[in-house]
């Protein structure tokens, strides 16, 4: 009788100690499933839980190469970001530069090109000075322009090889002449003689058949 309670003592603690060893291994597969597959790797080795150092090192690792990879991309987006800035500021200085610049001006013309064109005006000028009736009160002012035209135009061209030599030049300073010649004389008060009103005319016309052929 006694050695049969012994022997279901000896059973019943072995019996407690199976379920404290399951409660134990039970409490760490729930800790495991709480924490993750670490400590399940602790746990199947034996090693104690609160020391993993394989799987915390792997951890920190791919935490690292995460937060390098997520600051290149950062850095890549603020250089991006930062180019195109640049790309446009430029584009706006040289927009607003471009507003401000001065218009180019035209192609120079020549000097043959400038003179015809300024004879041509003066002859304008002429014609209509000399068919002005001398009662009219815009004569003054049309004489006065008249000489300031004619001393500007003798001025600018008389010294010029290209165009003192042409027979255009010579008519219109003969025609110049004695257009001055008579209102200083007379004043503007006193018209130009017919004959000699036709006369200058007639040298005008021919000043202007020379310009066409460039002469």
């Amino acid at each position: 009788m006694a050695a049969s309670t012994a022997m279901a003592s000896s059973t019943l603690r072995q019996q407690v100690g199976i379920l404290s060893s399951n409660a134990l291994l039970g409490g760490s597969a729930v800790s495991t499933r709480r924490t993750g597959p670490c400590y399940a790797s602790a746990i199947a080795t034996s090693s104690p839980p609160s020391q993993p150092p394989t799987c915390s090192a792997s951890i920190s690792t791919r935490t690292g190469g995460e937060e390098t990879q997520s600051t290149h991309r950062r850095e890549g987006v603020i250089s991006r970001r930062e180019t195109l800035s640049a790309a446009s500021s430029a584009a706006m200085a040289a927009a607003v530069l471009l507003a401000m610049a001065p218009a180019l001006p035209a192609e120079a013309k020549s000097l043959e090109e400038r003179y015809a064109e300024e004879t041509t005006a003066v002859i304008d000028k002429i014609r209509y000075t000399l068919n002005l009736d001398k009662t009219d009160p815009g004569k003054p002012d049309a004489v006065a322009t008249l000489k300031a035209a004619s001393v500007d135009w003798v001025a600018k061209y008389r010294r010029e090889k290209k165009v003192a030599g042409k027979p255009s030049f010579s008519n219109m300073y003969s025609v110049l002449n004695a257009i001055s010649g008579h209102y200083n004389s007379f004043g503007i008060g006193y018209p130009i003689p017919a004959k000699r009103k036709d006369r200058i005319l007639q040298e005008v016309d021919d000043t202007e058949k020379a310009l066409a052929k460039g002469r």
